[in-house]
């Protein structure tokens, strides 16, 4: 150490060991700055500054050593030869370059190591091959534990000063540090190794042509070693700055990309793992930095879109295309997903090197959902305007067309194609006109110009109003405008061929019989009334004719509806085809018609009717069958019978059913008197109504006895009516116009629960038998009165017995039976009257189980003198004992009556000869006679 110190001091000129301090420090400085600038940069930037840093460290070192050398002062002249000093300068730089290069390019602290002490074999090398350049008269012995001790120095201060410039994040304080310790690598080696060197003195001599002069050595190096010292640190003081400015806009930029919140922004590594992370990252994915950084994206994708190479496959457009851009759903850290719009850029070096991608993710799952829903309200939409059963035109405030549906182009047979947006109202009207009229140019633009300003006209009223146009081909078309606010208008047009069509049909039915297609009673009216009218002005007559056909309730019976309908069909067609002018034929329903005709001759009225009795009265062959339907006709002539339709129509019915009742005449003319019996008829059946409200009504007990022993078994309830001006009304006169009218109803329900209510009060278990008419078994529920009654009334069942005619179940043969059997079944007996009359059949007696046989009466009033009717009583008695069903005779009025029902073996029997009807007064003293007795 004293030596090395002695070699410094006594040996150099000091003032020189300065200025090559000061350069090694410079040199020093300005090698390490620009080899961290070179680890910081990449590429061809790295090389430049690899380059620069090398050669600056190994000139500077040249320099120091040989400006240290210049200071030496061995006592004798010396020099330098020019080929070793340029060979120790190219050795200096080359050497410290490599050292350099290799702690930069390869990573690892140990590389850094050996690039430290490839720099110090670098700085040996120069300083060695430097001395051998040294000429002077003499020789140069070495002492070879200083040269190793230099050799150390040199290596492990490179080694120190490497590890010191080449840490991760450098800092002022390691680029100073690492500057001394590569300045004193420098210093300790040249000074160790000069303190290593004895020189022996000899004779060899110096020549002067190979020696560079110190004189101008000394400045030369000097100024040369400060020029590119000066440039060095220059470059380095630039890129300082532009580090500082890069710096400052980096951190400016990481503090805009970390304070964004609504974008997920990072940036993966070449391998495509998170580098960074913002805190819009953060917020969107739910992963804090520290969980994510240094994983691989792909762990946001789905497992399916991992497995089909979805994030290797955006990776790999970003870097083939420049740019990858995608919209998916991502996960997040605790499963769930969203929709996101994902950028991806690839990110290059200076050098084009690409370093790693910038990735932007942005949640746009409100905007997805808000776009599916619109492209589904679209997608209805369209829908909804294509399957329209209208069609339907969108034109603007200048008459283009905006939208038109694909059924307004059905509707106007216009081809696929022809109308589009942008054409105008007046061209496709000329379109549609010019199809049809394609033949006759004048024709189709006069059209076209019509149909153009009706339109128009249309489109300016605005009142929602609708036209109707019937194009050529029959279609018949209804079109709606509505104007917008803007001027722009909405045009519907709807194809109402089928609607009109059935409005004239709704229209002709509501005039016209649907099945005969005759004029129907509203319509007959008005003509009728039409010519009342004409006949009251030209002083005419006008005849009114009601028509009922005679046999159709039997061919519907017989042959079935479908034959009947035939038969209205086939008459209507006849009379229709016999009509002359002024005369009318209508149906009114059912098998009733009416005529009408106006006339001023007798003989035209007459001729009228004997051509439709030819037509009404003319064979009609179905099914193999001829039928002569025949038919009953009533005449009213106005003015004389009636000055008013409702009086003319109601007259000639009553002519009508005068007609139906007589036996040979089948036309019969309106009289007086028929008017005064319907008169009479509808203020019977007016009291009727109220009969029962003012207690006019009675009843009447006939008695039932067993022909063999004369015991009583019940009694058959009939109906009384005292009339308060009338009198007594016979039954047979009342009952009719009650069933016509419908009193029979409520005069049926106060019949049947005043004989149960009387029958329960009785200490006897005799019958009591109550009639049922056909009306009351058609329009009301009997089975429900039934049961009511005797719940109210406490009458046992089995004393009640409906007696029926076999004319009341004949209409609607099923659901008499059905509600017969539910009557049956609580134990009511039920029983046929008047049999052997009538539709009296041996199939109503096998549909339904009666308990009871009512012989008629008009037999046992023959029945003594007519063997005839003596043969159907017996067989009828042994029908009953065939089916086990008892039978009563009615009607019996005298002993030889009664013996010959005996004779036969009759069951029961009631008449005047057993008991009249009697008031149930009489009966209630009956009894407690026979009690007494």
């Amino acid at each position: 150490m004293v030596r090395i110190l002695t070699c410094i001091v006594v040996e150099h000129d000091l003032r020189l060991v300065l200025l090559a301090a000061l350069i090694c420090f410079l040199s020093c400085y300005v090698a390490v700055t620009l080899a961290q600038r070179a680890c910081a940069a990449g590429g061809t930037a790295r090389n430049l500054w690899l380059g620069a840093a090398g050669t600056s460290s190994g000139f500077g070192i040249w320099a120091t050593h040989f400006i240290a050398m210049l200071a030496y002062d061995p006592g004798m002249v010396m020099g330098y030869d020019m080929k070793l000093t340029l060979v120790s300068l190219g050795v200096a730089i080359v050497v410290t370059t490599i050292g350099l290069a290799l702690a930069t390019y390869v990573a690892g602290r140990s590389a850094v190591v050996a690039g430290g002490l490839i720099i110090g074999a670098g700085i040996t090398s120069m300083h060695y091959i430097g001395m051998s350049a040294v000429e002077l008269p003499g020789t140069i012995h070495w002492d070879a534990a200083y040269v190793a001790a230099s050799v150390a120095c040199a290596g492990l201060f490179g080694a120190l000063a490497l590890l010191a410039c080449m840490r991760p994040q450098p800092r002022m304080r390691d680029r100073a540090l690492a500057t001394v310790l590569m300045a004193l690598g420098v210093v300790s080696l040249h000074f160790t190794a000069m303190a290593a060197v004895t020189i022996e003195p000899g004779l060899m001599p110096v020549s002067d042509d190979t020696l560079i002069s110190t004189g101008l050595m000394v400045p030369l190096i000097a100024v040369v070693a400060f020029s590119l010292l000066f440039t060095g640190l220059t470059a380095a003081v630039f890129a300082r700055q532009a580090e500082f400015a890069a710096s400052e806009s980096t951190r400016q930029f990481a503090m805009l990309v970390q304070g964004v919140k609504d974008y997920a922004i990072y940036m993966l590594d070449l391998d495509g793992r998170v580098a960074n992370w913002n805190e819009g990252a953060e917020r969107h994915k739910g992963y804090k930095a520290h969980e994510i950084v240094g994983r691989h994206f792909s762990q946001f994708y789905s497992e399916e879109d991992r497995t089909a190479g979805l994030p290797d496959r955006a990776l790999k457009i970003a870097r083939e295309e420049g740019k990858y851009e995608n919209e998916g759903w991502r996960y997040r850290k605790d499963g769930s997903r969203f929709w996101a719009n994902v950028v991806l850029d690839p990110i290059h070096d200076a050098g084009g090197m690409l370093v790693g991608y910038a990735k932007i993710t942005k949640d746009v799952t409100e905007e997805k959902v808000n776009a599916d829903r619109l492209a589904e309200v679209t997608k209805n939409l369209d829908l909804a305007l294509e399957n329209m059963s209208q069609g339907l035109c969108l034109f603007d405030k200048d008459e283009r067309l905006l939208i038109a549906n694909k059924r307004y182009s059905e509707i106007f047979g216009f081809p696929e194609g022809r109308i589009r947006p942008g054409m105008s109202l007046r061209e496709i009207v000329e379109q549609g006109v010019a199809d049809i009229y394609a033949a006759d140019a004048d024709i189709w633009q006069t059209k076209a110009r019509d149909v153009y300003a009706r339109r128009r006209a249309a489109i300016q009223a605005n009142d929602g109003g609708a036209i109707v146009e019937r194009l050529p081909s029959g279609v018949s078309v209804q079109l709606r405008y509505r104007t917008l606010p803007d001027g722009a208008w909405v045009a519907t047009y709807e194809d109402v061929s089928e609607r009109l069509r059935s409005e004239e049909q709704i229209s002709f039915l509501a005039r016209h019989d649907s099945l005969t297609g005759l004029p129907n009673r509203a319509s007959f009216n008005h003509r009728l009334e039409t010519d009342l009218d004409a006949a009251l002005r030209s002083g005419g007559k006008v005849a009114a004719i009601g028509i009922d056909l005679d046999k159709f309730k039997e061919i519907n019976d017989t042959r079935g509806h479908a034959a009947g309908d035939e038969v209205l069909v086939t008459l209507s067609r006849r009379m229709q085809a016999c009509l002359q002018a002024d005369e009318t034929i209508a149906r009114f329903g059912g098998d009733e018609f009416a005529a009408a005709k106006r006339f001023e001759d007798m003989s035209d009225l007459t001729d009228f009717i004997q051509r439709l009795e030819t037509c009404l009265n003319e064979e009609i062959r179905i099914d193999g069958y001829d039928i002569k339907p025949g038919a009953s006709l009533g005449v009213a002539i106005y003015p004389q019978d009636a000055d008013n339709i409702e009086a003319l129509l109601n007259n000639a019915d009553l002519a009508m059913y005068r007609a139906k009742d007589a036996l040979t005449q089948t036309v019969c003319f309106y009289e007086v008197s028929m008017d005064e019996a319907a008169r009479s008829r509808r203020l019977i059946a007016n009291d009727l109504w109220q009969a029962v409200e003012r207690n006019e009504l009675q009843l009447h007990y006939q008695v039932q006895k067993a022909v063999h022993t004369g015991e009583t078994v019940g009694y058959e309830v009939l109906l009384r009516w005292h009339h308060a001006v009338r009198g007594t009304i016979p039954p047979g006169e009342f009952i009719p116009i009650a069933e016509e009218c419908g009193a029979i109803l409520p005069i049926g329900e106060w019949v049947l629960r005043e004989a149960c209510r009387e029958a329960a009060t009785w200490d006897n278990d005799h019958k009591i038998a109550v009639n049922l008419s056909p009306v009351q078994l058609g329009n009301a529920d009997v089975a429900d009165l039934v049961h009511r009654v005797l719940q109210e009334t406490g009458l046992s069942p089995h004393r009640l017995e409906l007696e029926i005619t076999e004319s009341t179940i004949i209409g609607d043969k099923e659901r008499a039976l059905n509600t017969l059997r539910s009557i049956k079944a609580f134990g009511v007996t039920i029983a046929i009257d008047d049999f052997g009359t009538g539709y009296s059949s041996l199939e109503t007696l096998r549909a339904f189980p009666f308990d009871k046989i009512k012989l008629d009466r008009s037999f046992m009033n023959e029945v003594e003198a007519s063997p005839q009717a003596k043969a159907i009583v017996r067989a009828i008695l042994a029908l009953g004992q065939t089916l086990r069903v008892p039978v009563l005779a009615e009607g019996v009025e005298t002993r030889s009556q009664l013996d010959i029902l005996l004779d036969e073996g009759c069951d029961e029997a009631q008449g005047y000869f057993l008991g009249r009807p009697v008031p149930v007064e009489r009966i209630r003293v009956g009894e407690e006679k026979n009690k007494a007795a």
